[in-house]
Order: C-alpha cells, then sequence, then structure tokens
C-alpha cells in the first residue's frame, strides 16, 4: 500500500462528506498497514499466488506455536470532536471510542474497495473480503479473549442499535462476519435520505400553522422527557399537526408514520420497527404515529404492533394520536396524554386558507384560492378534520374547481370533505347523499324553526360545549341528538337529510335489523359499533323508528325485562358520551323513556299537513316538467284528501306512471286513480263525501 485514504471528488448533487471521517478512516488504514507488515513478515512464502486458499502442514504447526493476536499495541484514547459526524453519532447511540474504532474497521470495505482485498489477505480466506469479529478486535490492537469483545454482543450499543450486525452465526463468534447496513454508510456519508425499506411507511410531514402556540410548548416539553412517550387525545383538534409542531420545537425533525401502510403489512413490523428506530437515532428525529385506530386488525393485533414499535423506540421521542385514551397494554411504559381541543373558530379559516393556498400552489394555479376563505370555512363548519384530512380535502376542492375554471366553491369543500369519510361505517349503516333543500321541505314555521336550530347548534358546537365549555362533566360528549316526532310520511327522514346537506354532510341510515339481536348483550354490541364508527366520521346518523330500541323501560318481572332495562341503561349512558351529530325518529314519540327525552338538544314535531301545506306538496311533488292537463284540480286533491307529504308523493309518482302510459299530460282522472290506490294501501275506504264528482273512477281504480 502506497497511498492512504482520500475522500472522492464532491459530485455537483454529492452531500457534503464529513472530514473527520476520513481522518479517522485514516488512521484505520494504518492500523491495516501494520497488520499486513506482521503477516507478511511471519509467513514463510509472502510471494505464494494461493495463499488463502488452503493451509500448509508448517503453517498449522506454526498457527499452534503462535501465542494468539497479532500482538499489536493497543491505540491511544480517542474522542472525536462532539459536532463531528462521528461525535454525533456517539451521543445518539451512547458508543465509545472503540465502539467506534470498530464500526470504522467494519464500514471500511464499503469505502475503499481496497481494504476488501485486504481483509481477505488478513482473514487468510480471499473469499472472506469484510472484517470478523477476531479482525476487528485485532485492529483495534485486542485479542479474542479481551472483554472488548462483548462491545459486539446482541445487546451491545452498536449491534441494538442496528449500526453492525453480526452475520454466518453459524460460525463461531470470533469469525463471524461484520457488517454496516448500506443506510448507516450512507449517513456517515452525509447522504440525508430515509432508508429505501421504509418506502411507502412514511407519511409526508404536515404542521398545523394554527397550532396555540402554548399547546405545542406543552406538547414539546412532553416530549422531551423521559422515555419520550406522548399520547395526544384529539376531541377534535388537529393532534398530528401539534405533534410535527412540538417535536420540531424540541429539536428532533419528525418522522411520520403511515398507520395504514402499516395495516397492510402487519408481519413486517417487528423488522420496520427497527429500521424506524435506527433513522430516528442517525438523523436524530422523533417519531409520530396515528391515528392508532388505523393499525391493523383486532385489538390484540393492535396491541402486538404497538408494543413492537413503542419498545423498539424506547428512548426516542414518540408522540401518538387518537381519539380515544391510552392502553396501558400498548406499551412498556405509560405516556404523557394530552388532550387537543379543537381549533377556537377563528382559525378555521386561517387552516383552510394554508391549506388551499398550498394544494393551489402545487397545482401551479394559486388563482384557485378565492379571496373570501371565512365563507368556505363557514361552510364546512361543523366537520373535524385533522391535518392529512384537511389537506386532502383542499387538493381535491381546488382540483374539482379547476375542471370548470373557476375559484374554488363552498359546494366543492363540501363534497371535498365528504369524500374524507372513511367506508367503516357503510357496512352498518346505509349511507345517503343529501339531494334535498330548504326549499324542498313544506312544514310549519315552528318545525322549520327547530331544523335550522339543529343546524345551528352542529355547527357552533366545537365553540358552545367546547371552547365555553358548556356541558361539563360526567363523560359528556359534544354530540348534538335531535328527535322527529310525527306520523309516517310526515318528512322527518327527508328533514334530516335537508339538515345533512347544509352542514355538507352525508347522511347515515341505520338499518334497524342489522342492530336488534334476540341474543343478550348482542344490540349494544351492535350500537357501540354503530356509535364508535359515527365519531370517527363527519355524517348525520339517522335512527328510524327510533322507539324500537329507544323505548321506555318496564318493571322488572322476569329475565327478559331486567335484559331489556340494560339495554336502554346502556344507551342512555352511549347517547350522552356521543361526540357526532344523530337524529332519532319515532311515530310514538310517548312511547320513549323520558331519560332519552332529557339528553335531547332539539325536539321537532312534525303534524300532518293542513290545506294549504298539502297544496304546496302536490304542487312540489309533480314538479314543473310533467306536462299537466286543464283539467288538473289540486286545489281539490288538497282539500278533500287528508294525507301526509309521504302519500302525496307516492300519489304523484303513481300518476306520472300513468301519464307516460297514455302519453298525454296528466289528468284529474289519473290522479284520482292514483289516490285511490294509495287509500287502498293504507287501508282506508273510498268515501263519497271525499271523492265527490270522482267516486266512480276511484272505486274502478
Amino acid at each position: 500500500m502506497t497511498h492512504t485514504v482520500e475522500p472522492p471528488l464532491d459530485a455537483p448533487d454529492a452531500p457534503s462528506v464529513p472530514d473527520d471521517l476520513w481522518v479517522r478512516l485514516g488512521a484505520v488504514e494504518r492500523r491495516v498497514r501494520e497488520a499486513v507488515a506482521v503477516r507478511r513478515d511471519a509467513d514463510p512464502d509472502p510471494d505464494d499466488p494461493y495463499r488463502g486458499q488452503y493451509l500448509t502442514p508448517e503453517a498449522a504447526a506454526r498457527i499452534l506455536d503462535e501465542p494468539g493476536g497479532l500482538d499489536m499495541p493497543a491505540q491511544g484514547p480517542w474522542q472525536p470532536p462532539a459536532d463531528s459526524v462521528l461525535g454525533t453519532l456517539a451521543r445518539r447511540f451512547g458508543l465509545s471510542p472503540l465502539d467506534l474504532d470498530l464500526l470504522l474497521v467494519a464500514v471500511a470495505p464499503d469505502l475503499d474497495a481496497r481494504f476488501e482485498r485486504l481483509y481477505g489477505y488478513l482473514n487468510d480466506d480471499l473469499t472472506r473480503r469484510r472484517p470478523t469479529v477476531g479482525l476487528a478486535l485485532e485492529l483495534c490492537g485486542l485479542g479474542g479473549a479481551s472483554p472488548a469483545r462483548f462491545r459486539l454482543a446482541p445487546g451491545a450499543p452498536l449491534i441494538a442499535g442496528g449500526l453492525l450486525e453480526v452475520t454466518e452465526p453459524e460460525r463461531p463468534p470470533l469469525s463471524r462476519v461484520l457488517v454496516v447496513p448500506d443506510r448507516v454508510t450512507a449517513h456517515l456519508l452525509g447522504d440525508p435520505r430515509p432508508d429505501a425499506r421504509l418506502t411507502g411507511v412514511l407519511d409526508d410531514v404536515r404542521e398545523d400553522p394554527t397550532a396555540e402556540p402554548a399547546e405545542v410548548r406543552r406538547a414539546a416539553a412532553a416530549a422531551g422527557t423521559g422515555t419520550g412517550l406522548v399520547h395526544l387525545r384529539s376531541r377534535g383538534g388537529d393532534a398530528e399537526g401539534l405533534a410535527v409542531a412540538a417535536l420540531r420545537l424540541a429539536g428532533p425533525r419528525p418522522l411520520v408514520l403511515d398507520p395504514a401502510a402499516l395495516a397492510r403489512r402487519p408481519a413486517d413490523v417487528p423488522a420496520l420497527a427497527r429500521v424506524v428506530a435506527l433513522e430516528a437515532r442517525l438523523t436524530g428525529a422523533g417519531v409520530v404515529l396515528g391515528p392508532l385506530a388505523a393499525l391493523p386488525g383486532e385489538p390484540a393485533e393492535r396491541t402486538r404492533t404497538l408494543r413492537a414499535l413503542c419498545t423498539a423506540l424506547r428512548g426516542i421521542p414518540l408522540v401518538t394520536h387518537d381519539t380515544t385514551p391510552w392502553d396501558p397494554r400498548w406499551a412498556p411504559d405509560t405516556p404523557v396524554t394530552l388532550t387537543v381541543p379543537p381549533p377556537a373558530p377563528g382559525l378555521r379559516a386561517g387552516r383552510w386558507h394554508h391549506a388551499l393556498t398550498r394544494a393551489a400552489g402545487a397545482a401551479g394555479d394559486p388563482g384557485r384560492v378565492p379571496p373570501d376563505v371565512e365563507a368556505l370555512a363557514q361552510a364546512v363548519a361543523a366537520h373535524r378534520l385533522d391535518s392529512g384530512q384537511l389537506r386532502r380535502a383542499a387538493d381535491v376542492a381546488v382540483r374539482t374547481a379547476a375542471l370548470d375554471g373557476r375559484p374554488v366553491g363552498p359546494d366543492d369543500l363540501r363534497l371535498a370533505v365528504r369524500a374524507q369519510n372513511g367506508a367503516g361505517l357503510d357496512r352498518l349503516a346505509r349511507r345517503v347523499e343529501p339531494g334535498v333543500g330548504w326549499d324542498d321541505l313544506v312544514l310549519p314555521p315552528t318545525t322549520h324553526r327547530r331544523l335550522r336550530e339543529l343546524a345551528l347548534r352542529a355547527r357552533h358546537r366545537e365553540r358552545v360545549l367546547g371552547q365555553w365549555g358548556m356541558r361539563p362533566g360526567g363523560g359528556r360528549g359534544r354530540g348534538v341528538i335531535a328527535l322527529f316526532a310525527g306520523e309516517s310520511g310526515t318528512g322527518k327522514t327527508m328533514s334530516a337529510e335537508v339538515v345533512a346537506a347544509d352542514l355538507g354532510m352525508d347522511l347515515y341510515v341505520v338499518d334497524l335489523s342489522t342492530v336488534v339481536d334476540k341474543y343478550i348483550g348482542e344490540t349494544e354490541k351492535n350500537l357501540e359499533r354503530i356509535f364508535t364508527e359515527a365519531s370517527a366520521v363527519n355524517a348525520v346518523l339517522l335512527f328510524d323508528e327510533a322507539d324500537a330500541i329507544f323505548g321506555k323501560r318496564s318493571e322488572v318481572k322476569d329475565a327478559h325485562d331486567r335484559h331489556a332495562n340494560i339495554e336502554s341503561a346502556y344507551l342512555l349512558q352511549r347517547m350522552e358520551s356521543f361526540d357526532g351529530i344523530a337524529v332519532l325518529t319515532t311515530n310514538l314519540r310517548a312511547n320513549l323513556d323520558e331519560a332519552f327525552t332529557r339528553r335531547l338538544d332539539v325536539v321537532a314535531d312534525f303534524p300532518m299537513p293542513d290545506a294549504g301545506r298539502r297544496l304546496a306538496l302536490w304542487d312540489r311533488c309533480l314538479g314543473d316538467r310533467l306536462p299537466r292537463a286543464d283539467d288538473l284540480d289540486l286545489a281539490f286533491c288538497a282539500d278533500r284528501f287528508e294525507l301526509a307529504g309521504g302519500s302525496i308523493r307516492a300519489c304523484a309518482v303513481t300518476a306520472a306512471y300513468l301519464a307516460a302510459e297514455s302519453g298525454a299530460p296528466l289528468t284529474m282522472r289519473q290522479t284520482v286513480t292514483a289516490i285511490a290506490q294509495e287509500y287502498r294501501k293504507l287501508g282506508r275506504l273510498v268515501l263519497e263525501s271525499e271523492f265527490g264528482p270522482y267516486t266512480a273512477e276511484a272505486a274502478g281504480a
């Protein structure tokens, strides 16, 4: 060897190579020079071209006579500069100077190809071009019997931290080969890119620009103490954005894990956890994980996943977030738990402006963001969105508006926000995309005011119940519960759809056949699944014919009564802790338990329509596209036939089919025929006092 290790020439895009690494690697080269010289002096035939491929009897005898080792002098004490790449590595992984020397001996072939051939010579085996445990110790001036060999044991910092791998476990310990992972080599050379094995596992880093500074400082302080484990429980706030902001304030740059990606690879989680831990320690990063509900499988599998992650990341700042409290089974340590309240209403516009501006900038079209973002934020004020949902909704809204070449509007934002709902509730309830508005309702003024009040409560619940604390104590949630009471067909379900449309939400109608179960306890389990899923989406939950499951508790006479009362008691507690928006409808309000009524926020009565509203309903249901004959007398229909809105709609549809069959405009005879059919369906008699001059047509229908 006639030259020393030189750092490579810097390419235009190459990362800067730390000088101290090359200086120390030069020291390794000098040790190798000495080892080669010692080996040649002891070799009777140093020019043998087959050296390393066989062992002569004379060489075997000489090895038996040797005292062991290269008998090289131990190296003097050495400590890298604290701010150098090696000094930083030593601090983050708890490495001693000997650990650093062992690491440099192992990484040398990855930095300079000459070391491969030299290590093959020193190993006396040209096929083994990496240092063995024994050779690494000898190059550090130590023998195989030295206690220093345990610096390469499984629990030692180098091995436990993932900086070194001891391969070929089938060989004797001193003959096992040392390998440095590629990511560690790249880090030593100044490459900031994450480990390739984390592709698809790391999510985008999204900081909440509107997070309260006091909350950020508190979370940062929690992440910087003890084990660094913090759990953020979201109550409508942006927990992920707060976690990212807190880690940046505390110092470490954040690594955001995608729980959905982990859910797709449950078998790889333990190995990925070690890779994440190595990446975090190499770069001095903290880790953000959540929502935890998106992690794989059943509770037992989720517990295994979290324990693997938390154990591997112990000592690294780890901030988890979810809407549920922390389960002590998830980790060996207990985190500091902080509640993340929803953002103040005045900050919502700022969040949307930031997200829309970022999305429009990424699309190269900043003109899509309107000047008045406050109106857009108000259109979706009832929604609870984390930073990821908000960013994705802003991106969809910008792209939707770009299709028509206009700025983002409220309808674009409502549609984009609804698209963020998961499919979990679809398996438990029927999803309805609202297609009606306030103008489609024909209701008494009092009922109309109650519906407006329901929408108002849903839109401002975070300020009133959260910020102002108007529903304290008792585990009470921040939900809004309404009761729509009235006979069948009076517009209860349609009104729920109108309220959902006004809030920019979907309506989920709970199918009671999937809820009520004859087996004890199963009904409560089904309802719990529905409530849990509903709390995680921005939607209006509709319990049609609610008196079937929210009925009065009765005197206990047998086991059936007792279990029915237990079911009602569970529902009372669960409705009070519900965080979403729910509407109960009933035809028999008197059948509801009084305790349910006390927990209701809005009660709207839906009476049978009078003649004036029936006329409006007839006109609205027939619409303006169906041609009408001159003899059609809607005033007569409204005055004579006391029908609910649902029945009037059914009559209008039947009459339209009759008109379509005739190929002519809708006549009064066809309308009366449709009414007579509806009467028979309802079990009502066709009386001359009601049908008057059209009795004969009705009788023949």
